[in-house]
């Protein structure tokens, strides 16, 4: 198993993998809160990927989980109340992480988590932000299990799904090395 930044080349797996999440949530075999056609689509992959902040889970020479990893704190983060204050660029947030469901159980959640808490620590972030649909209780008890902290939940719209119960989520990690 291998994490990595994404290439324009990934865009169409990972696009299969957001289908086979929406397809896993319309048989009510997942709880994500995501909407096929809202989020994520393409276009939020696409969007991650000119940024340069799109991951990728490779297994077997096939994807089947993806990421986002950035400073980014989407602007209903500004109504949570955070254990942990820290500037922007010290903060690192996981949007979107996505695994394909024909491979839940297999730990793979768990390894783009411990990928995503070493990115941090090396980019000298100690503060790690997570946010999920309250209906996720799948993904609500992997954070908890790694550490994370569920400090509120705020009524909102989110990436276009509306009346969306948003659980915020951090980790502190402590001190990090300077960049």
């Amino acid at each position: 198993m291998k994490i990595r930044r994404a290439a324009a080349d990934d865009i169409a797996s990972v696009e299969k993998i957001y289908d086979a999440v929406h397809t896993a949530e319309e048989k009510g075999e997942q709880q994500t809160g995501w909407i096929r056609g809202v989020y994520p689509v393409r276009a939020t992959a696409e969007e991650a990927l000119r940024r340069n902040d799109l991951f990728v889970l490779e297994d077997d020479g096939a994807l089947y989980g993806s990421g986002i990893i950035n400073n980014i704190q989407p602007e209903v983060y500004s109504r949570g109340s955070w254990k942990h204050a820290a500037d922007g660029n010290q903060v690192c947030v996981l949007h979107t992480l996505a695994i394909h469901p024909s491979r839940r159980g297999r730990g793979y959640g768990r390894e783009f988590l411990a990928f995503f808490e070493n990115y941090a620590a090396e980019h000298g972030c100690p503060e790690l932000r997570i946010d999920t649909n309250e209906r996720n209780k799948a993904a609500r008890q992997m954070y908890t299990k790694r550490g994370y902290t569920e400090i509120g939940i705020v009524p909102t719209q989110f990436n276009g799904i509306p009346d969306v119960r948003l659980v915020l989520l951090e980790k502190y990690l402590g001190k990090v090395p300077e960049k």
